[in-house]
């Protein structure tokens, strides 16, 4: 059985390896448990995104908030990195083979100028800023990171993409020798996320290069992650080696493996339920000797940036294309 049977788990309840692998024969039941809930957003495209404007003082108030930041040791020891293993603290506790230098990122696609880069000619020119974003994960926690980093459109604008570029796919690198998760079969190696061309040209996306005004670490995604602020965790891939400009919307690792539960916008909604979970409410990590969570507050649509990117969906049904 691979491991993407056990993806009917909730992955807050997924521990170490070890324990994981004494729960395969138990989860093998599930199985055969038919898919629940949504569609997955199989079959057709969605319709095309309406015009959108957005004024300089409207995405400027998205890039802070007043909210308790997350301590660095529990934005650094609590991740989801299946790469490095499925537990929330495997990814720390991984040897560090991951090597970020150099580091090639390969741009293609439906744009005028592609070709493989640098990471550090691929920033060049680009002053990195902290910007005090929420990234909340498909689980119910949430954590409020000060990203270091660019904006994403800044990097793409200088591929010239084309106006077939409707979307826009990213790939993590897949090295087993860097990567011991790879070794497993917990997911369709390598992984792969995708948003809308007017999603990735957003000024809240975010590539992010560190945090706390620090690099990122290997078990955030180093050198190089994606942030998107307003949608799941899981759509914030890490350590990105291919960008590609493509015409028809791009499969993703998490929707490939479950398309009921992970659909390719993954828009923070309230309104639409996991299959397993409710998504009404949220559990902020609180970082505190008693215990790991605080108590659950409201889940608020677009991870509370409706105001810089609600029009973006204007006219989509968010139940349909979730």
């Amino acid at each position: 059985m691979s491991l993407r049977d056990a993806l009917k788990v909730p992955a807050n309840q997924i521990t170490d390896e070890a324990v994981y692998r004494e729960r395969r024969r138990l989860l093998a039941a599930f199985a055969t448990v038919p898919a629940l809930g949504l569609s997955g957003c199989v079959g057709a495209e969605p319709p095309p995104p309406p015009k959108v404007t957005l004024t300089p003082e409207q995405a400027r108030s998205g890039f802070r908030t007043d909210e308790t930041l997350t301590r660095f040791e529990d934005v650094t020891t609590y991740n989801n990195f299946y790469e490095f293993g499925t537990g929330k603290a495997d990814p720390s506790r991984a040897p560090r083979t991951l090597r970020t230098r150099p580091w090639t990122v390969a741009v293609g696609g439906h744009c005028a100028k592609p070709g493989k880069v640098g990471v550090d000619d691929l920033l060049k020119g680009l002053t990195p800023e902290e910007r005090v974003y929420r990234l909340r994960c498909v689980e119910g926690w949430s954590m409020v990171i000060p990203w270091l980093g660019v904006p994403l459109a800044s990097v793409l604008k200088r591929f010239e993409p084309t106006s077939q570029a409707k979307y826009v796919a990213f790939t993590t690198l897949a090295d087993p020798k860097q990567m011991p998760g790879v070794a497993w079969s917990s997911l369709d190696w390598p992984y792969r996320e995708g948003l809308r061309i007017d999603e990735a040209m957003h000024p809240l996306t975010l590539l992010a290069t560190g945090l706390y005004g620090k690099p990122l670490l290997q078990q955030n995604g180093a050198p190089l992650r994606l942030v998107v602020p307003w949608k799941y965790g899981f759509k914030s891939i890490k350590s990105i080696v291919a960008i590609d400009f493509v015409e028809k919307m791009p499969e993703t690792a998490w929707h490939e493996a479950q398309p009921s539960e992970y659909g390719f916008f993954s828009n923070v909604n309230p309104a639409v339920d996991h299959p397993r979970w409710s998504q009404k409410t949220e559990r902020r990590i609180a970082g505190t000797a008693s215990k790991l969570f605080a108590e659950r507050i409201p889940t608020r649509p677009f991870n509370g940036y409706a105001e810089q990117v609600a029009g973006l969906y204007r006219g989509l049904d968010l139940k349909k294309w979730f």
